[in-house]
């Protein structure tokens, strides 16, 4: 749903849509804004078109066409969840291929962003300019799957809501506040909702960010082969993935700016969400 001139509608009431790729798959998508090269989403580890905060993707959309969907075996998306980060990439370029999309850029949240990393790497001439949030690069030490207490909080059968946010959200009073804030917009929709994401999804995913992290230096060299314009960005005290690896990443790209944002944690793109977006306009307008 491209909006027309003159209207102003919210992404927590965007109509889910659905479209159809070659291999059969029928992705869920949401879409608003307008702009000659849209901005795609990748979600966060068992995430689906409800966890994105509205007023980060609203002010993302304010100026140019957002795109948000479900990979495969996601939610309301088709399918089975692949177990590999290449798998997911392949599904997502499938996605935008289905699309008609000729040229994007792209925002890999968390898991979204080891996907956004292999998709610049499968289809580099897909892709403008790369935003990482949240991100590691594969191979780095340390890696090899999550602490025992950040898998417990967020990865069992039944959601965690005290979970979320210890781990999205800083443990300070005004991170926690801003966490409480952001959970009222992200679960607040009523209506239209996507489904959720299943157990199989949970099992798949963390199996492909545990094999992202398994320690390997040799593939800590593949990331180089990006040589478009990349922003790196993660919370000072995000306990999943830690800012060290979002600095090695900004380190190891050859055209690299990185922002770590202060008393935050995973959770930071929606705690600062209006300094976020407009960090991700700023350089998404930055002259070629």
């Amino acid at each position: 749903m491209a909006v027309t001139e003159g209207q102003a509608v919210s992404y927590a009431d965007a109509t889910t849509q659905r479209v159809s790729a070659d291999s059969g798959i029928e992705y869920a998508y949401r879409d608003l804004g307008e702009s000659e090269v849209p901005l795609v989403l990748l979600q966060h580890f068992r995430g689906n078109l409800d966890n994105w905060d509205p007023a980060l993707v609203d002010a993302l959309a304010a100026e140019r066409r957002v795109v948000a969907f479900d990979n495969v075996g996601v939610a309301a998306t088709s399918g089975r969840t692949p177990s590999t980060i290449e798998a997911m990439a392949h599904d997502a370029i499938a996605f935008v291929d289905a699309l008609g999309l000729e040229r994007i850029d792209l925002l890999g949240f968390s898991i979204g962003s080891f996907v956004a990393q292999e998709s610049g790497l499968i289809r580099p001439d897909l892709l403008r300019r790369l935003v990482l949030a949240s991100a590691a690069p594969q191979g780095a030490p340390g890696m090899h799957g999550w602490a025992p207490e950040v898998i417990a909080a967020v990865g069992g059968r039944e959601p965690n809501p005290q979970g979320y946010l210890d781990v999205f959200f800083a443990h300070t009073d005004t991170s926690r506040q801003a966490g409480q804030e952001a959970a009222g917009r992200i679960f607040g929709r009523t209506t239209n909702r996507d489904e959720p994401t299943s157990w199989q999804t949970r099992q798949a995913q963390y199996d492909a960010i545990c094999a992202w992290g398994i320690p390997n230096h040799a593939l800590l060299e593949r990331v180089a082969g990006i040589q478009l314009p990349v922003f790196v960005a993660n919370g000072d005290s995000d306990p999943m993935i830690l800012p060290r690896y979002s600095q090695l990443l900004a380190g190891l790209l050859p055209d690299a700016r990185l922002k770590l944002y202060p008393d935050s944690a995973h959770g930071f793109l929606f705690q600062h969400h209006e300094e976020f977006a407009a960090d991700v306009h700023a350089f998404l307008e930055e002259a070629d």
